[in-house]
């Protein structure tokens, strides 16, 4: 079993919450290019970490959308070093900080209205525009 992750001291994955797995890293390698599995891949079951409300795991549902799979596991990696370890420790850190990430709220966008002066930019450079486009008709020989 793997030892759990403590994101901050209210939220933690727990260690049966994810599964490990080593690969063999692509690139170019070496001597040990066939025989070494250094990549790491941890798939982590977002439902099972504590700590985390449901605004939080939405975001980070939305936030890490592609590193999903069919099973709804999220799926980190790394294959930054060549060490497994290096790896390993790599991945843990990538889960935390997006975990981490996810329990910022987002602020709301202040609606406002646009400025005297950028109305003034937008219809120069539409009248620009048009004046380009006006060079560009030809006449009738």
């Amino acid at each position: 079993m793997m030892e759990g992750i403590l994101v901050t001291e209210l939220v933690r994955i727990p260690g049966d919450a994810i599964q490990f797995r080593a690969t063999r890293s692509g690139g170019p390698g070496g001597q040990n290019v066939n025989k070494v599995a250094s990549k790491v891949e941890l798939r982590i079951d977002l439902a099972r970490i504590e700590g985390l409300n449901e605004g939080a795991l939405a975001r980070l549902r939305h936030a890490q959308r592609n590193r999903l799979d069919a099973d709804g596991l999220w799926i980190v990696v790394s294959e930054r070093s060549r060490d497994q370890r290096f790896n390993l420790e790599d991945a843990r850190m990538k889960a935390a900080e997006a975990v981490r990430a996810a329990l910022v709220v987002p602020k709301a966008r202040v609606k406002s209205r646009p400025t005297r002066a950028s109305k003034e930019r937008r219809l120069d450079s539409k009248k620009r525009n048009a004046e380009v486009k006006r060079g560009r008709r030809g006449g009738f020989d």
